[in-house]
């Protein structure tokens, strides 16, 4: 069992929506979209060895990035009990963390941290913390992709409310901490024709910049 869930939105992802999630969203059509973004983005980056994912769900991100950095340590981190199972059954990755990101406090840090379709989700009075742990647990790069807006806004999701908010989260990462610097951005269209996704825009930032 994860450590105990803080928030109404952390309660909401470990049980039974969290549950039909990881059924909705699988298929090799998404693992293919996510190697042509990760593709992308990890041609701007150098020399990354190690990744963790917060909120990695059941590791699509994490395979696509496998078949780009075969040789890459990959650890994620979930809070869904069914997720984590399936995690566990995939040889690419070598740690599960099954616990609140909230929770989570990292030992060391990666090359790269990902954080993908997430901060969307979590409690806006809990965004600091998160922002904290992602800075602290990157060794040197954090990919964000998420929906943007550039004041917060909540969003109504599936029918639910408090369960979706859109900021700048990347800006707030970079008021936040100074020795982050934008590296590269970019957005993926919902009807690219070949390799779609969920209208994300995604920030890469390196850590550790003069």
């Amino acid at each position: 069992m994860p450590r105990k869930v803080i928030t109404r939105q952390e309660e909401f992802w470990a049980g039974e929506f969290g549950d039909d999630y990881c059924d909705r969203n699988v298929g090799a059509k998404l693992i293919a979209s996510n190697t042509a973004l990760f593709s992308r983005i990890l041609s701007r980056t150098a020399g990354v060895g190690t990744v963790i994912e917060f909120g990695a769900n059941i590791g699509l991100n994490l395979q696509a990035i496998s078949q780009l950095l075969p040789n890459a340590e990959l650890s994620a981190i979930e809070i869904n009990a069914k997720a984590v199972s399936r995690l566990k059954g995939l040889k690419c990755i070598k740690k599960v963390f099954h616990e609140s990101l909230l929770k989570f406090e990292p030992e060391y840090a990666w090359d790269l941290v990902l954080v993908k379709g997430v901060l969307i989700h979590i409690n806006p009075d809990a965004l600091k913390d998160i922002y904290s742990k992602i800075y602290d647990s990157s060794r040197r790069y954090i990919l964000l992709s998420e929906y943007y807006n550039p004041k917060p806004m909540e969003v109504n999701y599936r029918g639910h409310s408090g369960k979706l908010f859109k900021r700048d989260f990347a800006g707030e990462m970079l008021d936040l901490f100074s020795d982050l610097r934008l590296l590269d951005y970019g957005f993926v269209y919902h009807r690219d024709p070949t390799f779609p996704q969920d209208d994300f825009t995604w920030f890469l930032l390196e850590k550790n910049y003069k």
